[in-house]
This record gives structure tokens, C-alpha cells and sequence, in this order.
């Protein structure tokens, strides 16, 4: 299995932290976003390559931490330098597949994302149904569904429907940018793109795959914190104490 770790943003609302640095390589107590990331993941032995996607602007600061990992990493550089000439995040995932000719099983994750439990769990909840799967979690809040993926799924967790960030949201089940997609349906990416799914959200991509075929949702069994700006950023530093679950 393959890891694609999706860094190619600017991070705009953290300037003046990000004007010049990428948000995956900021620090978390004692380690890198990536870090906490990765070292949880290798855990389960299942990734043999862990693929960041970055912009050209940050490409070198993610290779140069790359050289202190002793998985192996590959950068990929998609070639862009402003957020007006970003690729958008299912266009990076396509973007590392040719380049590198990916035909495998693939986790697909935000680099910006912190969470209390273990994505092993995810990694083997997929393996166990041997489909496409994603995350949700319960979201109360009307006014915050609006910026999230809103799915809904049956009795036997099959997502049914998946809108991104839809003015009028079907559920309160919302899905994070935790992702698996099994080596048929990862090479199905360009052709979701060419039957026009969105590209700027990496849900977008998801969303049009469960029309397609089966993909399960499994319940997230702890928190997700969200990077988001330099409040939520400070917080984060305060609060958060790693894996627990």
C-alpha cells in the first residue's frame, strides 16, 4: 500500500506562520504534524512508500525532512507557486500517480490534520471490507456543514450520498480528509475528472466514486483537530497530548 499525503496548499490564514513554510512541517509538542502522521500509520506495516504532494514554493523544506525519515519518502513537487495556480487536491492525487506510476492500494490523507486515535484502525477497517472507505464523525452544527463533506449511509454503513459542502445538507454525518481507495478504484480518479467531479476538495473525488460502487464509512472513534488558522493553531499546542485511543 501506498500513503499520499496531500501538502500542496499555502495555508493562507496562518501568514504570517506559512508565508514561508508549509503547515505539514509545523510543530505539535515534540514532533512535525507529518510526524505525528507517519509514525502512527507505520505502525500498522502495511505502507511501504509515503508520497507528499507538495507546491514547487515548499517542495525543498519537505525534502529536506524527508532525508531525516528512515521510511521511505518521496516528495512529489506539482510545479505550482501561488494559491491561485493550485492543482486542487484530487488533481495532485492524479498528479503523483503519473509521475510515479502508482498501481496499488493507497491511503489518502491531509498532511494538516491532527487526530487522538490511530489511523491503523482505519487501515485495517478497510482491509476488513476490502472496498473504498472514508471516516465520518457526528456533526451538530448546521452552519459548519456547510464547509464540510456531507455523506449519508445506510444500515450497513454504505455511504449512499456524499455532497461537499451542499447548501442544504441531507445529514449531520460529516467525512474527514482520511481516504482509502483500492487499487482498481484509485485508477478510476481520471476518470472521475473526466466526468466532471470536483477536483479542489478531496472529497469531491469520493463523492462521485460511491455512485459508482460500493464505499464504506466507518464511525471515527475519537477527535479530529483541524488546523485551520493561528487560533485554532495556539490551541492545538495547548490541548493536544497525541494518540490515546
Amino acid at each position: 500500500m501506498k500513503c499520499i499525503i496531500l501538502a500542496a496548499g499555502y495555508a493562507t490564514r496562518l501568514y504570517p506562520l506559512t508565508e514561508n513554510f508549509p503547515k505539514p512541517l509545523l510543530t505539535v509538542g515534540d514532533k512535525t504534524i507529518l510526524d505525528w502522521l507517519i509514525d502512527d500509520i507505520d505502525g500498522a506495516h502495511l505502507v511501504d512508500e509515503y508520497i507528499v504532494v507538495s507546491n514547487h514554493k515548499f517542495a525543498s523544506h519537505f525534502m529536506s525532512w524527508a532525508k531525516e525519515k528512515t521510511v521511505k519518502i518521496t516528495v512529489v513537487d506539482d510545479g505550482t507557486s501561488t494559491n491561485e495556480t493550485r492543482l486542487g487536491a484530487v488533481c495532485d492525487i492524479q498528479y503523483a500517480i503519473d509521475k510515479l506510476g502508482i498501481d496499488d492500494d493507497l491511503l489518502v490523507i491531509a498532511g494538516d490534520n491532527l487526530l487522538d486515535f490511530s489511523l491503523q484502525t482505519f487501515v485495517h477497517y478497510a482491509a476488513q471490507h476490502q472496498t473504498s472507505c472514508i471516516m465520518r464523525f457526528f456533526e451538530p452544527d448546521d452552519n459548519r456543514l456547510h464547509k464540510c463533506g456531507v455523506i449519508c449511509i445506510d444500515d450497513n454503513d454504505v455511504v449512499t450520498n456524499m455532497e461537499e459542502k451542499p447548501a442544504e445538507p441531507k445529514s449531520h454525518w460529516c467525512c474527514p480528509p482520511f481516504y482509502y481507495y483500492t487499487r482498481e478504484n484509485a485508477q478510476w480518479i481520471r476518470r472521475g475528472i473526466e466526468a466532471g467531479c470536483g477536483t479542489d476538495a478531496p472529497g469531491s473525488y469520493i463523492a462521485w466514486l460511491s455512485t459508482q460502487t460500493t464505499v464504506h464509512a466507518m464511525q471515527m472513534p475519537g477527535q479530529r483537530y483541524d488546523i485551520g488558522n493561528l487560533e485554532s493553531y495556539n490551541k492545538v499546542q495547548q490541548t493536544y497530548k497525541g494518540i490515546t485511543k
